[in-house]
């Protein structure tokens, strides 16, 4: 079980850092994203609950990262993992409803209209905060032997990499 608890907190914490490093990336970026939390978010169309509302979340993508480094916080940063998920899952969800398939600018850059996966993306990841959640929960956090946690990162990391290649994957097959 450790190793599954590892591998879930690496992939979760990759896709949180490339979350928030995409949306700080650089002034263009971070506009981008700022502009996508104006349409995403509800009722929040002034200017200045746009940019503190868009502040608050790359600064929560970050303490998800943090908490879940070390494996004392892990359960805490699992909790914001799925809470933060359900809250952009709940976003795309409005905005798809109300016909908006603009890109969202979820890890900086994307182009890629928004759709069902990014909803399935999403749902999928909480899912995995919410394993790691209950077995953080049913036991003390430990971590494995040295070939249990290099597997168990490897695994986490390229089940990131997947999740972050996914929409160029799936237009590399569409095409």
């Amino acid at each position: 079980m450790d190793e599954v608890v590892t591998a879930l907190r690496v992939l979760l914490a990759l896709v949180f850092v490339a979350s928030a490093v995409g949306k700080l990336r650089g002034r263009d970026a971070y506009a981008r994203f700022t502009a996508a939390t104006a349409r995403l978010a509800p009722g929040s169309s002034a200017a200045a609950g746009t940019r503190w509302i868009a502040a608050a979340v790359v600064g929560a993508e970050a303490a998800v990262v943090v908490l879940l480094v070390l494996p004392a916080t892990a359960a805490f940063g699992f909790a914001l993992a799925a809470a933060l998920l359900a809250a952009f899952t709940a976003a795309i969800v409005r905005a798809l409803a109300h016909g908006d398939r603009a890109p969202c600018a979820c890890f900086g850059d994307a182009d890629t209209p928004l759709g069902p996966r990014q909803v399935v993306r999403n749902l999928s990841l909480a899912a995995a905060a919410l394993a790691g959640f209950g077995a953080t929960l049913s036991g003390t956090p430990r971590l494995p032997d040295a070939t249990g946690a290099l597997f168990a990162v490897a695994a986490g990391a390229l089940v990131a990499l997947l999740v972050l290649a996914a929409d160029d994957i799936i237009e590399l097959f569409r095409s």
